[in-house]
């Protein structure tokens, strides 16, 4: 194996250079050159959110299942303020953390913490659309019956756990079925709230048939209970104009999913509370006498429409039961949406770090010249004691932050990682890790010719005696890096992550950089002969000569 690196070091150095420029050619194939920047460098706010488990029957534990649901909700919420690389993502098996840029802290408490909106609305229109293709595109009418909408693919409402068959979709659109007749009556003022024993007998203004025409599934939605809302449902696919608020989601006492005695499809239970069972017996009681789209209520979240069942007959006693084209995992999340009115999960804020603009561009700044005095320290030193020398130092540690900078770019783009302030950290740290491994390498060759070997053959058998050290050093400080990445939470795992990354450079760099290089230098005469200036004379090897015909002497 040693002769085999030694006789061909130099096409070691050319494979492992084009490795490196393939990577610049993927980030000019990406046409893009610079990392993504954490928000505490480019400003923003950070929450992590911790969650507790409230079904006693898990045993204190948190479902894996429900904390990607809440990260779902919570992303949605954050997606809706329309502030752009916002990133919700769940952290270990208990925490979501979500970061905004360009935000404050008590406006993104506020947003993440609230308890989402969840009611029950009379279904007045609907109307079929197309998802737009383009995202700037409006989304278009489709043929009557031709969607089918989210949540529950059409479910229905029944006291007994059987449905209806759902009809087609009413269309909104001249040239189709025609509408509901609009009222007679003057129009009200857009934005007037509706009294509550006029909730169910609602019907809409000219002004609020026309915002339910122009409306697209892009558009954000301002909810307020006591108001009619145009809104779609979550795919996109369906629009609606709901009636006022019925019954809030705080007056749903339960919700349960399973498959009913005698069934073989899924199925979500709901249970009102006393009040709202009486509300819900006279909608049911209504809506069961109306045709198709008017006979249907829709649940609504955050202002999305999650669900629109059929009623076909009155629901007396505050218990009805959602059917339809359930799995498991459908029926499951959505009585869980029902259950729990919006997270699955109560939450508490763990931390919260806010970062301005302006001082984030400052650690950026520091961070940058912190790096640059640190690696001149090095360069000086490699100069001084190692003379000739310093440039295997200071190629070793220009490839390696050529190599940390585009996987640092590469990952940004495929894995969204964003290099922070203990990202920076970590890449500083990694300059004294990739001097040690040459240090520890060079200590090796001296130990070498102390022991009477050539400078060429001290270079091959002090690799071989060195790699294991170097190996052992890096798997300990990556294996720390590891360790820490798991266990930290929030910008902690920044450090952790770049520490790691440049430990595994480190290794690349010495095995098919560092060594080849110096088997190079000791075949030429300026090296391999011991110059002063080379580094490697008698001298500063500890020999009184170098080995060759003459004997070797040692110094005292």
């Amino acid at each position: 194996m040693a002769r085999t690196s030694r006789s061909r070091p130099g096409v070691t150095l050319l494979v492992f250079v084009a490795i490196i420029g393939l990577l610049y050619g993927l980030m000019a194939l990406q046409n893009s050159w610079f990392p993504r920047l954490g928000l505490d460098l480019r400003g923003g706010t950070t929450i992590t959110l911790t969650a507790r488990n409230l079904d006693p029957a898990q045993g204190g534990a948190v479902d894996s299942n429900s904390l990607e649901q809440a990260r779902t909700i919570i992303q949605n919420r954050v997606d809706s303020i329309g502030v752009g690389e916002s990133e919700v993502s769940v952290s270990g098996a208990n925490q979501i953390v979500v970061s905004v840029p360009n935000m404050q802290k008590q406006e993104l408490i506020e947003l993440v913490g609230q308890t989402a909106v969840l009611s029950f609305r009379m279904v007045y229109l609907a109307q079929t659309v197309a998802p737009p293709t383009d995202p700037s595109a409006s989304p278009t009418t489709m043929p009557t019956g031709s969607g089918t909408p989210s949540g529950s693919a059409n479910p229905s409402a029944s006291a007994t756990g059987t449905g209806t068959s759902p009809s087609a979709t009413e269309s909104a659109t001249g040239n189709r079925r025609p509408a509901p007749a609009l009222p007679t009556v003057p129009p009200a003022a857009a934005g007037t709230d509706i009294p509550d024993d006029q909730v169910l007998t609602w019907t809409p203004t000219d002004a609020e048939y026309q915002a339910f025409l122009a409306y697209t599934c892009d558009q954000p939605v301002e909810e307020k209970a006591a108001q009619p809302l145009v809104t779609c449902n979550e795919d996109g696919t369906e629009k609606f104009l709901l009636g006022p608020t019925m019954i809030d989601g705080a007056d749903l006492s339960g919700a349960t999913a399973g498959i009913p005695q005698g069934e073989v499809n899924w199925a979500v239970d709901l249970t009102f509370k006393p009040d709202a069972a009486q509300v819900f017996l006279e909608a049911t009681t209504k809506l069961a006498q109306n045709s198709e789209p008017q006979n249907r209520f829709a649940i609504v979240l955050d202002g999305k429409s999650i669900s629109e069942p059929t009623v076909s007959n009155a629901i007396p006693g505050g218990s009805a039961q959602i059917t339809g084209n359930f799995n498991q995992g459908s029926a499951t999340r959505l009585a869980n949406l029902l259950k729990y009115g919006s997270l699955p999960l109560a939450f508490d804020i763990s931390s919260v770090d806010t970062v301005s603009a302006t001082l984030g561009g400052e650690q950026l700044e520091a961070g940058i010249i912190a790096g640059a005095i640190g690696l001149a320290l090095v360069l000086l030193f490699a100069i001084a004691y190692y003379r000739g020398l310093f440039i295997v130092v200071a190629a070793s540690l220009a490839i390696a932050a050529a190599m940390t900078y585009a996987l640092m770019v590469l990952l940004g783009e495929s894995m969204g990682f964003a290099l922070s302030l203990p990202g920076i950290a970590g890449a500083i740290v990694a300059i004294g890790v990739t001097a040690d491994s040459f240090i520890i390498y060079f200590e090796r060759i001296r130990d070498e010719v102390r022991e009477g070997r050539t400078i060429r053959s001290a270079v091959e058998t002090g690799w071989h005696r060195a790699k294991h050290t170097i190996v052992i050093a890096d798997s300990v400080s990556l294996l720390s890096a590891v360790v820490l990445f798991i266990l930290a939470v929030g910008q902690v795992k920044g450090f952790a992550f770049t520490l790691g990354l440049t430990t595994v450079i480190d290794l690349a760099v010495v095995v098919f950089f560092t060594k080849p290089l110096m088997s190079l230098l000791a075949r030429t005469k300026f090296f391999g002969g011991g110059h002063p200036l080379s580094g490697f004379d008698a001298g500063h090897l500890g020999v009184e000569r170098l080995p060759g015909r003459a004997r070797v002497g040692r110094t005292a």
